[in-house]
């Protein structure tokens, strides 16, 4: 599928590798629709774009909510003449260790930790998901694409179990996803990035950046440009569906 003819909706647009991804979508011509629940971005986004000759419909999104996630793809699909494809981009961190002793004290991951980042890193790629997928298929869309962003946390990564879980639990979605939606010529991929120069890095001490760079065989941290050439890969490349994407400099292969 061609960038110019997206009409797409990006999730997590305020900030970070969203916020990336639109201004690249709108650089190619694309029509965007992008969502996030913080106000303040989503304006300076909106005031960044404005050069650029795509076209932007910005508004608030709350991807765990169900009947925000369904408001909005119906705004969305009405002001950009119908949809057909999806970047599953928001995602938050809520880390800790599951249980670990502090002198006489045995400290636990919250409930409300964990169910905080499951509900937005998986229930928000599955409702959004269906919720598009849905209007395609009412709207007689000839053909579609959803990216997921995972993580090569998808593995597993001490301190961030409900993560971890989250990202895990978003593979195996995207390939069902994959299987069930193809006979409607919609194909659905991933891309799970390593360490990314992004807002998720920002309260990390120096030295526990530096154990992460140096684990990673190209000896830096990614760039959010390099993220969005393996989302742009799978939206263009109509032949691309129900595999992630790991571009994480080598990190898991080391």
């Amino acid at each position: 599928m061609r960038l110019e003819d997206l009409r797409i909706i990006v999730t997590g647009a305020a900030g970070g590798l969203g916020r990336h991804f639109i201004l690249e979508l709108l650089r190619a011509g694309a029509a965007v629709a992008a969502g996030d629940t913080n106000a303040a971005g989503l304006r300076s986004l909106k005031t960044e774009a404005e050069e650029l000759p795509g076209r932007l419909m910005v508004g608030k999104l709350d991807v765990t909510d169900e009947v925000s996630a369904a408001e909005f793809v119906a705004a969305a699909a009405e002001q950009l003449g119908g949809l057909n494809s999806l970047v599953n981009s928001a995602g938050i961190l809520r880390d800790g260790r599951l249980v670990y002793r502090e002198g006489e004290t045995i400290h636990k991951l919250t409930l409300a930790q964990w169910r905080k980042v499951l509900d937005v890193n998986l229930a928000g790629p599955f409702l959004m998901t269906r919720e598009v997928a849905a209007r395609m298929l009412a709207d007689g869309t000839p053909g579609g694409v959803v990216v997921n962003l995972s993580s090569l946390s998808r593995a597993g990564n001490p301190g961030q179990s409900n993560y971890a879980a989250s990202k895990s639990g978003l593979d195996a979605a995207t390939r069902t996803w994959a299987l069930e939606l193809a006979p409607y010529g919609i194909r659905v991929g991933a891309v799970a990035p390593g360490v990314t120069e992004t807002g998720f890095l920002q309260g990390i001490s120096e030295e526990a950046l530096a154990a992460l760079i140096d684990a990673i065989p190209v000896g830096r941290a990614g760039r959010p440009q390099e993220i969005w050439m393996a989302v742009r890969f799978i939206l263009e490349n109509d032949f691309f569906n129900g595999r992630v994407l790991e571009v994480d400099g080598g990190a898991r292969m080391a």
